[in-house]
């Protein structure tokens, strides 16, 4: 059995997943090939992309490729994009429908063996708190670990969640969209050719 198929067979958070607003059963959305050259290291799909099990399957994603100047077919090549949250399963909602954080318990058990598959990708993009601080260390605020992205860059960039609730993030910090952004679409280029 591949090792995509295990995660996609994994029900260690069932009770979990049970006991939330949502009640819902897990479903991991695992899209990951050996040596794709791009890594997005994100924090766990949401109630879209749970329901069809396509990764970024939802206003966000439609952000993220615009940030990444992707069209989807390339986004979804698993030879291009191998897509590895902190957990592979839509965490669900808490009782104020608020979402819940990624379990750690999938990293634990599927992170480090889905890396050594994937091997060393030319870029990885870290979405958000919880892979930035699973990838890089600390627990530095996103907005300063974004803003300080020439400190990884070229082979590693730090960016904020790209859910359209971040707007008023992005209209506050112009120079991730005037320095940022078009570093990393150069980037994404060159490890796509």
């Amino acid at each position: 059995m591949s090792l995509q198929s295990e995660i996609s067979a994994c029900r260690i958070c069932a009770d979990r997943f049970a006991a939330t607003k949502t009640r819902h059963s897990p479903r991991p959305v695992a899209w990951f090939d050996k040596d794709a050259p791009i890594l997005i290291a994100g924090q766990a799909p949401g109630a879209r992309v749970h329901e069809s099990g396509i990764p970024f399957d939802d206003r966000s994603g439609d952000r993220l490729r615009d940030w990444l100047g992707v069209t989807p077919e390339a986004f979804y090549d698993r030879g291009k994009f191998a897509i590895l949250p902190m957990a592979f399963c839509f965490p669900g909602y808490d009782k104020s429908g608020s979402d819940l954080p990624p379990p750690t318990i999938c990293a634990q058990t599927w992170r480090d063996m889905a890396m050594d598959q994937i091997g060393t990708p030319h870029l990885t993009l870290l979405i958000g708190a919880y892979a930035q601080q699973w990838h890089l260390g600390g627990r530095v605020p996103v907005t300063s670990r974004v803003a300080d992205w020439r400190a990884t860059a070229p082979a590693v960039f730090s960016l904020p969640h790209p859910s359209w609730r971040n707007t008023g993030w992005l209209k506050r910090n112009p120079w991730f969209e005037n320095d940022l952004l078009p570093a990393l679409r150069a980037q994404v280029q060159k490890a796509l050719s």
